[in-house]
């Protein structure tokens, strides 16, 4: 799994000109799948983000996560994580599970995160065309991609 995420002051995800949800402050959080992407992957992810301090204390100093700020999660999925860019000027995306692997490893993300935070997720729709806007906080934007977490 491959996620970029963004400490917001807030976000939203329109559909077909409809606000499905947003959020205030919080987490922007574009997730991208692929096949060999397991439970464990979804389970470390996770418990990373959640417990990730990119949040300012009183001090202005990037001590508390989400979770200790009450913050939000605006979590889309995004198969365009996994562009490779390596041959000519068109992306592939070979490496980006499709709908019937991609789904219910989406969904087990929404679950998995909503149980580490201790409260509900807010979410785009798989395979919408979505109009996502966020207005990032500091800047705070950091990538993590499960495969490189040794």
């Amino acid at each position: 799994m491959r996620a970029v995420i963004q400490r917001v002051s807030e976000a939203s995800v329109t559909i077909e000109g409809l606000k499905k949800s947003g959020i205030q402050q919080g987490l922007m959080i574009l997730v991208g799948i692929e096949d060999n992407d397991s439970d464990e992957d979804i389970s470390w992810l996770s418990s990373k983000i959640v417990q990730m301090r990119i949040f300012d204390d009183e001090n202005g100093v990037m001590n508390h996560s989400v979770k200790d700020v009450n913050g939000d999660i605006l979590l889309v999925s995004q198969f365009t994580l996994h562009a490779s860019t390596k041959k000519g000027n068109r992306p592939s995306y070979l490496k980006a599970s499709k709908p019937p692997v991609a789904i219910p490893l989406y969904e087990k993300m929404i679950q998995q995160l909503s149980a580490d935070l201790g409260k509900e997720i807010f979410t785009g729709s798989f395979g919408a065309d979505m109009k996502v806007a966020l207005v990032n906080d500091g800047p705070v934007t950091i990538i993590i991609d499960t495969k490189s977490r040794e």
